[in-house]
């Protein structure tokens, strides 16, 4: 039988994931997510878990490591999989995915896009994902970064002012 750990061997690993672990574990995160701040939550989540499972880490024959990315990948994939989540992404509604020549197109627009939001500061691209993507308005995108209306929209019209040389004549159409 395993001896309880001491508060302060826990303490101890939890300094030792913090300081080795957490920004590969973030960077991990929003390289699935796309989104920097939900994926310091679920880091913060996989932190809580690794604290409340310590004595189990502690007794670990295996890498801690392994343990971390595994709870941090298998919170990604049950925030995806959430059905707000799934609302949110498709509108709320139940869309069959488009088939033949509208799938080829559709595939080809994001092939052409993200490599040209990828060009654009984050700041801009964020602005971008919330108005375009999420379907926010200006009101709304600016309480979510916390900055003003007027910069939202002076972050709008340079990314897109950036964005026409990148794209063909006839995708702005």
């Amino acid at each position: 039988m395993a001896t309880p750990p001491t508060t302060t061997t826990c303490s101890d690993l939890l300094g030792v994931i913090m300081r080795e672990h957490r920004d590969g574990l973030v960077s991990y995160a929003e390289r699935m997510l796309g989104d920097h701040g939900l994926a310091e939550d679920i880091v913060q989540e996989t932190i809580i878990r690794a604290w409340r499972n310590m004595d189990r880490l502690l007794g670990m024959e295996g890498s801690v490591k392994g343990w971390l990315f595994t709870v941090t990948r298998h919170l990604v994939v049950d925030w995806v999989r959430k059905p707000h989540r799934r609302k949110e992404v498709v509108g709320g509604t139940y869309h069959d995915p488009p088939s033949g020549t509208e799938h080829t197109e559709a595939v080809h627009h994001i092939m052409v896009a993200k490599p040209a939001l990828n060009r654009l500061s984050p700041e801009h691209r964020a602005v971008l994902v919330h108005l375009y993507l999420c379907d926010r308005t200006i009101k709304e995108t600016a309480d979510i970064l916390g900055v003003p209306a007027g910069t939202v929209k002076s972050r709008q019209h340079n990314a897109l002012r950036k964005l026409r040389g990148t794209f063909p004549a006839e995708a702005l159409a």
